[in-house]
């Protein structure tokens, strides 16, 4: 899955990258990204079975991309938007309905496994790149989680890609938005903050408008 993310995401932001960059910028992003790709792939480490396997899985691609960008002269925010950009376009292959659907359906997904992802933690079952999370019931609609080790930011650590985060950690507004849940946050490990504090709702909104800032919106 996580080389199928790279290839399709790859696919589907080309002509917006030349359009902005041209075919020679293009050229050289593919082959470097590739390269970084191939060495980051077979020494990341497999979770296992996790609510946070589908997020992991997206995290070599994140890193190839954001060094990639990074050796090319980017400066960090200009790299987080392209990544944002070739994200969306990712995601935007799916027909909005059901994009919304699958939306919802992984939202209810992740709050029924969220109990036993809890239960195994506190056992000592998670691997050390697994996240580790409290988690709260606030009614039919709405669930909270305090994320408090993220298994993408020690990922990106791994590969000298720390600089990669906070970015990263707006991926969550720009998909909410898209999927039609509403999510809100405050604070995120990727900020320096103690903890990533998410509200989820099933039925919601959330707006994705980048020009505004995260401020107060992590």
């Amino acid at each position: 899955m996580k080389k199928m993310i790279y290839l399709f995401a790859m696919l589907r932001s080309c002509k917006s990258l030349i359009r902005k960059y041209g075919k020679a910028f293009w050229g050289r992003f593919k082959r470097i990204s590739k390269e970084k790709l191939a060495v980051i792939m077979p020494a990341t480490p497999n979770i296992g079975k996790s609510i946070f396997s589908v997020n992991y899985q997206f995290g070599p691609a994140y890193i190839a991309w954001y060094k990639t960008f990074m050796e090319l002269g980017m400066q960090q925010q200009e790299a987080w938007e392209n990544i944002w950009l070739m994200s969306e376009k990712m995601v935007t292959a799916i027909p909005k309905f059901l994009l919304q659907w699958s939306g919802k359906t992984y939202i209810n997904g992740f709050r029924k496994k969220a109990a036993a992802h809890v239960e195994r933690q506190q056992g000592n079952g998670l691997h050390p790149y697994d996240w580790r999370i409290v988690y709260r019931e606030i009614n039919d609609n709405t669930f909270e989680l305090d994320i408090t080790e993220c298994g993408m930011k020690k990922l990106a650590h791994d590969f000298d890609a720390d600089g990669m985060l906070p970015g990263i950690c707006r991926m969550d507004n720009l998909l909410s938005h898209l999927m039609k849940n509403g999510f809100e946050r405050t604070k995120t490990l990727g900020d320096g903050d103690n903890c990533c504090n998410c509200r989820y709702h099933i039925v919601g909104t959330c707006e994705w408008s980048p020009e505004k800032g995260f401020e107060g919106r992590k």
